[in-house]
Formats: C-alpha cells, structure tokens, sequence
C-alpha cells in the first residue's frame, strides 16, 4: 500500500472551480477533426460555476473531509515505520490498532464525501446529455466528415481540433444546470467514469500551475540589502 496516493475531496472542489485545458481555437481541416468530450465538459461555464455551487453548499462537509484526510495521513505515517513512504503487511500487523482506526476513518471520508460526489454526478450528467447535440451542431456547420479523439491522432494540423467550437456551442445550450439530484438518483456508468476523468484533469492542470508557479519564483531575482554605511 503507497501511502499519500489519494488526493483530498477538498482540494479537488476548490481546483475544479476554475481548472481548465488550454486548447487552440481553430476549425477543422479537410473534413477531419478531433475533439475532448472531457476537456469540454470541464470547461464548460456551467459545470464551473455548479462546483463553485457545490463547495460553497458543502463547505463545512469538505472542511471535515480535509481534516479527517490529514488525520488519516498521519495515522498512515506511524506505520511506515521505516519511512520509505509504503506501507506493507507486516508493517500493519504490527499496528493493527492504527490500521483499524485508518479503516474506520476512511470509511466516514466516504460517507461524508457521497453527498458532494453526487451532486458532482448529476452537473456531468446533464452535461453529457447534451454533449452530443453541441457536437453535431458543430459537425454540421464545419462539414466535419470524421470525429476522432485526440489520442487517436499521431499528427494532427494545428486546425483540427474543434473543441472549442463544442465547447462554445455546449454553453449556448446549457447555460446552467442544477446541482440537486433527483430522489433515490443513481449515476450511470459513464457519468461515473467521466467523474473520474474530470477529476484527473483537475489535479494535472493544478500540478502544472504550481510547477509553473515554482519555476517563475526561482527565476526572480532575490532582492538586494541595502548597504550599510
């Protein structure tokens, strides 16, 4: 077991209020384009303002769900005993006190946490119900003869990706979508899948930003001392 793996509820809420792709704004070329259903949709405009919906509303929940990641980091510290930052099996047979309190912890991350995942669910799953009509809209008026993903392409000129073509067309149609689910609601299989997606996207662009951050302090000067007279 690799200890740190997991990043918090928390964080991925605050990120996904304003994370985005940066993509090319261009047409399709020769009847050919790609796009990213999933950059899409994490950049649509209703999607950013319903999880900005979404950590304000649950605010207090995402503050216990932090706190009780932090606990379980540092329950998950005294058994890795010789610090290599992995936990084995016989490092919790040693402690199974500890193990059965990390257990016991995650277990109340989860409850907490399903509320938040569901209304994350249902803004996606409105989302990707008209997806497929923003594309085709798109399709349409570029005259687009065939679709692919961008992981289809091994070379593609710098006018093929239409993603933001759908995207604009995504905000048009959708505006604004609810963060409520209905009663007794159950994510489909790819809305859950999708989820999943959108959340790794996050966490890549937020590690990018910081590591652009971290390169742009290191090559400010430091700044000079006075000198003494």
């Amino acid at each position: 077991m690799k200890l740190f793996t997991k990043t918090s509820l928390a964080t991925a809420l605050a990120l996904g209020a304003t994370a985005a792709i940066a993509v090319p704004a261009h047409a399709q070329v020769a009847g050919i384009a790609t796009s990213s259903p999933e950059a899409t949709i994490l950049q649509s405009q209703a999607r950013i303002n319903a999880y900005q919906q979404i950590s304000t509303t649950y605010a207090a929940q995402i503050q216990q769900i932090t706190t009780m990641r932090n606990e379980i980091n540092t329950l998950q510290q005294g058994l890795d005993t010789n610090g290599d930052r992995t936990v084995t099996q016989a490092e919790i047979d040693a402690q199974p006190a500890v193990w059965s309190q990390i257990e016991a912890k995650e277990q109340q991350v989860e409850q907490v946490s399903m509320p938040i995942l569901m209304a994350q669910y249902y803004v996606l799953e409105q989302l990707l119900e008209r997806y497929g009509a923003a594309q085709n809209q798109v399709i349409q008026q570029k005259n687009i003869q065939i679709m692919l993903t961008p992981e289809a392409f091994q070379y593609a000129a710098e006018g093929a990706n239409v993603t933001p073509d759908i995207l604009a067309a995504l905000n048009t149609m959708v505006p604004t979508v609810t963060t409520t689910p209905p009663s007794q609601y159950q994510p489909r299989r790819d809305v859950v899948q999708l989820h999943q997606t959108i959340q790794q996207l996050i966490i890549a662009a937020a590690r990018q930003q910081a590591a652009t951050q971290q390169a742009q302090g290191a090559q400010q000067p430091a700044p000079q001392q006075p000198s003494g007279r």
